[in-house]
């Protein structure tokens, strides 16, 4: 009797690009629609806004599992800490959950990359999975310094925004501010990860995008 050949794992279907973009900022524009087109007090905006975020992030996970068989950590992280501070909002009737969840998400996101730059740890590396290929060594530290020093940026900008203006200036700052920067940032890298090794891909801005938070 002999046996069989082990067959290979079968690739996790990678997502297009439109794909990629509905699951990572999807649920913000979800969020931002319903505050902005739902009428009435602030207090019952927010609460319908952070319900329709939390289900809506949710069903981007879903839809990541369904079509790319496959979660980022980044990902479930975002959705973990959003049902988190979500529910501490609905519960407590609270904006400022709903506000920090962004500085926390920002702040871990950095003391995580800091602790694999500390550590020597390719720490980034297993969170992006590999989407740059052809990276070098030198390329991937240089790349998590520079996304330390962004995700430490981000924190403190959320800060200041959300305990200076109004909530409609917050939530609009999350999908016209926010969204534009991490963009720009993530293009900005392209020149030097191109000198470190990186293999011309006209998708790695798109695939290796964090998460929305």
């Amino acid at each position: 009797m002999t046996e069989s050949t082990p067959q290979p794992a079968a690739a996790k279907p990678a997502p297009t690009p439109g794909l990629r973009m509905l699951i990572d900022f999807g649920p913000l524009a979800v969020f931002f629609a319903v505050n902005s087109l739902m009428g009435g007090p602030q207090l019952a905006r927010m609460m319908a806004a952070t319900a329709a975020f939390m289900v809506a992030i949710f069903i981007a996970i879903g839809i990541s599992l369904w079509k790319t068989k496959h979660v980022s950590p980044m990902l479930w992280i975002s959705g973990a800490l959003v049902l988190v501070f979500g529910g501490l909002t609905l519960w407590f009737h609270d904006e400022t959950f709903i506000k920090i969840k962004p500085t926390i998400v920002y702040s871990m996101f950095a003391a995580v990359l800091a602790y694999g730059l500390i550590t020597k740890k390719p720490l980034l590396q297993m969170l992006l999975e590999s989407a740059y290929p052809g990276l070098t060594a030198k390329g991937w530290r240089l790349l998590t310094i520079n996304w330390t020093v962004f995700f430490v940026a981000m924190a403190v900008l959320n800060e200041a925004v959300w305990r200076t203006q109004s909530w409609d200036f917050w939530v609009g700052f999350k999908l016209w501010g926010v969204v534009p920067l991490t963009l720009i940032f993530a293009m900005g890298n392209i020149p030097m990860l191109l000198r470190h090794g990186l293999t011309t891909d006209r998708e790695i801005v798109d695939k290796a995008l964090p998460p929305e938070q």
